[in-house]
């Protein structure tokens, strides 16, 4: 069973903060089943833009599981307010949370690679 938008984000917020790092969320969704998009902050100011993966991506032996793809990389600020302004016109309910933290996306999150 896939837990809820709401009670991912405020797990995946809780270990962000465990290791020393911030999360924050840009734009909260609908609680039970909003998509959530995962922004990666760099050091040099750019970001990193995580979607939901494919339907077809899913692996059947974890099927209640959150897998994410990179959408974009390198994102100016401009860009990346573009991304969620159209995101959030084509899915009012979709979450975007911000990741600051020392640990690769990998080690927090179900990164798929193509």
């Amino acid at each position: 069973m896939r837990v809820t938008s709401d009670f991912f984000v405020s797990a995946l917020m809780r270990r962000v903060f465990g290791d020393g790092g911030f999360a924050a969320v840009m734009r909260k969704g609908a609680a039970e089943a909003g998509a959530v998009f995962i922004v990666i902050r760099g050091r040099e100011g750019d970001s990193t833009l995580l979607g939901p993966a494919p339907q077809s991506g899913y692996d059947e032996e974890r099927p209640g599981g959150r897998q994410f793809v990179v959408i974009a990389e390198k994102l100016e600020e401009d860009g990346l307010a573009a991304r969620i302004a159209r995101e959030a016109r084509f899915d009012p309910d979709v979450w975007f949370v911000e990741l600051d933290t020392p640990r690769p996306p990998e080690d927090l999150l179900d990164v798929m690679t193509p």
